[in-house]
């Protein structure tokens, strides 16, 4: 699988990575055995790049990681976790000290002494100016606690903030064919300092799948269930924020653009990752066959037309409640 350097980390990582949120809780029951089947089977496939965070199931996901690593001491992997999301949210809650206590607990979960990548978790917008996180962040990496730092945003003001400072390394942003936003300014920002671009809820929940239809179902303990309007976190990170049963239209229009012999999440996946500055796009996967059919789609070539029809999509479709010209 194609590699790309990871921003300021110097690291190189599959242009396919594999998003671990599944892998905790929040999206239905995922065992311990199936989580190992869903980690070995997207290596298998040229995977070399794991996203979690602290509070994805309490610390399962990362520890599920950690075992896979231990098992597989060979490999070469990198893993981004994140972290913030512990305490409530409150910009003084991003300190030195809760900086510890955190890293502390996610390089025990993952079962090593240095974190290859931490990202502060979404956290309260004027956490991303304030230059006393990235002292504290720098701190934690001269110590060696951590090799390299960035931030999670919800919005493109916090990622262009973010960008400005040295030693942020990377950026994970929402991006996929309902969410182009962050082609706009953020990608070229990124491009030009250096910064790498993860690009997280590639299949806007699963959407751009083409498995659901108006009548499908999800669990109770599955945020596509209990997050539709943003009750429990930002209701950008389920269905990308757009309404259920417009997202079912616009992805009858999306399967258009499809080639033959492509799978629709492959096309959605292989279109971010040939945007231009984005470093990996890091779907998830809820079983082995899932996890091989999105890492193929770093082998998917998809021309102008395609591209086209994803911009006329957003445009008839997303652009007027997300993200307006004017």
């Amino acid at each position: 699988m194609e590699q790309r350097i990871l921003g300021k980390t110097g690291r190189s990582v599959s242009v396919v990575g594999l998003g671990t949120w599944q892998l905790g809780a929040d999206w239905g029951n995922v065992d311990q055995r199936q989580a190992q089947e869903i980690l070995a089977a997207s290596v298998e496939a040229g995977v070399t790049f794991f996203d979690t965070a602290d509070v994805y199931g309490d610390g399962r996901s990362e520890q599920a990681i950690g075992r896979f690593r231990k098992d597989n001491p060979g490999l070469d992997l990198t893993v981004a976790t994140k972290m913030g999301r512990r305490l409530e949210q409150l910009p003084q809650n991003y300190n030195l000290s809760n900086f510890r206590q955190w890293v502390d607990r996610s390089r025990h979960n993952l079962d090593t002494d240095s974190l290859d990548l931490v990202q502060l978790h979404c956290p309260p917008s004027p956490v991303y100016s304030n230059s006393e996180v990235y002292d504290a962040l720098d701190t934690l990496v001269s110590e060696g606690a951590i090799r390299n730092y960035g931030v999670s945003v919800e919005r493109t003001d916090e990622a262009l903030e973010a960008i400005r400072h040295e030693g942020t390394a990377s950026v994970q942003i929402i991006l996929n064919a309902f969410r182009l936003k962050p082609l706009d300014e953020v990608l070229p920002a990124a491009k030009a300092a250096g910064v790498g671009i993860i690009a997280r809820v590639p299949l806007a929940s699963g959407l751009l799948s083409g498995k659901y239809s108006k009548d499908t179902s999800f669990a109770e303990n599955d945020h596509r269930n209990f997050n539709r309007t943003g009750a429990s976190f930002d209701v950008g990170e389920t269905f990308s924020g757009v309404d259920y049963e417009l997202g079912l239209k616009a992805v009858a229009e999306f399967e258009q653009l499809v080639p033959p012999g492509t799978g629709t999440a492959q096309a959605a996946i292989a279109w971010i990752a040939a945007q231009d500055g984005v470093t990996s796009v890091i779907p998830g996967a809820r079983n082995a066959k899932q996890a091989k059919e999105n890492a193929a789609a770093a082998d998917v070539v998809l021309g102008e037309e395609f591209d086209a029809g994803v911009r006329w999509i957003y445009d008839h479709y997303f652009r007027e409640a997300i993200h307006p010209r004017w």
